[in-house]
């Protein structure tokens, strides 16, 4: 692989994520260790940019982030801000030649969304979501069963991503509780990944049928304080789903998952086999097959794990064995785009297909206000 610049543009808490995964990649994969440069960093301010870069080891720092998109020695930006602020970076580091790796969601709406792809698709510059979590070898393994055939005719699917992160009242209100910055709750922060897991297994969306609320209504303006706001995003997304090709399925989201750490799962049955997976135990894929003999006593039928640990193409480290981490799929899934750009290909996941999960969940949220099925082409 050739070497290339990297701009970071945010560096909250997942930004300190996508800066560790990129410091693995050439220990994973036998590159040396100038492969990846991390240029510079842009945050809002200026003293959190330097902080920033003396925490990244750059040698770069701003709080213009097109000083950022005007420097030569840059390829790539990492876009990791609030999501109000994707149209404005992405459109911006399209037009001046940098290729874009962006956080989910896509975007604050569908419109935004579209207007996001039809930008950088003029420029012609690579781009690619971080929807990190289909670089789990488990997924991968998923996605060549269903791609084979293996469980036959989908039956129905059920997906879910819970976690506890806002169960504590006294939690503060940040940019993610409100909707003017984050364009949605648990439905977009959440439900983006698993959704996109669907798509990526099981095609495309058809209509929904959702309810979404916010359990907890009030929130301290800050650490502490007496005074409160509003929150008005959802805590909580129940959705039905119908898919392109009928198939019917559930999918459940929430923030307020009372002793559930980070957990993403899905299973998917059919009339040859089923499989699920369970990112909190992530080192394995489980699968059932009805051409395993069912006699005698129950013959050799049954969910087996399949061990796909780190199975990763042309890893060099840790051993294959080791148990992979939600660190390890952003490596991958970063690896992969600068892999995309120096072969000349498009990356993946797509912004298009962020588009396809934005399409779904603005579908959510109609349901939900009008009560009723919705399709997805009704908020193209």
């Amino acid at each position: 692989m050739r070497k290339l610049g990297v701009g970071m543009i945010g560096y909250g808490g997942i930004g300190r994520v996508h800066v560790m995964a990129y410091r693995n990649i050439p220990y994973h994969y036998g590159l040396t260790a100038d492969t990846i440069n991390l240029v510079g960093v842009a945050t809002s301010r200026s003293e959190t940019a330097q902080k920033a870069a003396q925490e990244i080891g750059c040698h770069f720092w701003t709080a213009d982030y097109h000083e950022l998109l005007a420097r030569d020695d840059i390829d790539v930006v990492d876009i990791c801000v609030p999501n109000h602020k994707h149209e404005e970076i992405i459109t911006a580091a399209a037009a001046a030649g940098k290729h874009i790796y962006c956080e989910k969601p896509l975007a604050m709406d569908v419109a935004e969304g579209q207007r996001i792809v039809e930008a950088v698709e003029k420029t012609g510059v690579k781009s690619q979501m971080t929807f990190n979590f289909r670089f789990f070898p488990a997924i991968s393994r998923a996605k060549q069963l269903m791609d084979a055939g293996f469980v036959g005719r989908v039956f129905s699917f059920r997906g879910r991503y819970f976690r506890s992160s806002y169960i504590d009242p006294q939690k503060p209100l940040s940019w993610r509780l409100r909707k003017d910055i984050s364009g949605g709750g648990a439905l977009f922060d959440l439900g983006s990944h698993i959704l996109d897991i669907l798509y990526f297994l099981l095609g495309d969306f058809d209509r929904v049928q959702a309810t979404l609320d916010t359990l907890i209504k009030e929130r301290p303006v800050a650490k502490g304080a007496v005074e409160k706001g509003a929150v008005d995003v959802d805590d909580i997304a129940l959705m039905q789903l119908r898919m392109a090709n009928g198939t019917l399925g559930n999918v459940e989201i929430s923030r307020m998952g009372t002793g559930v750490t980070n957990d993403m799962q899905f299973e998917i049955y059919g009339d040859q086999g089923a499989i699920r997976f369970r990112s909190e135990d992530p080192s394995w894929l489980e699968v059932y097959d009805v051409r395993d003999p069912g006699q005698p006593l129950g013959g050799m039928r049954g969910f087996r794990k399949l061990e796909t640990v780190q199975h990763y193409d042309g890893a060099k480290s840790p051993d294959w064995s080791m148990s992979p981490n939600f660190v390890r799929t952003h490596a991958e899934c970063q690896y992969q785009f600068l892999k995309a750009i120096v072969d000349g290909r498009p990356g993946s996941p797509t912004l298009s297909d962020g588009l396809k999960v934005q399409e779904v969940m603005a579908a959510a949220e109609r349901s939900s206000a009008e009560g009723r099925w919705v399709a997805v082409a009704e908020v193209r």
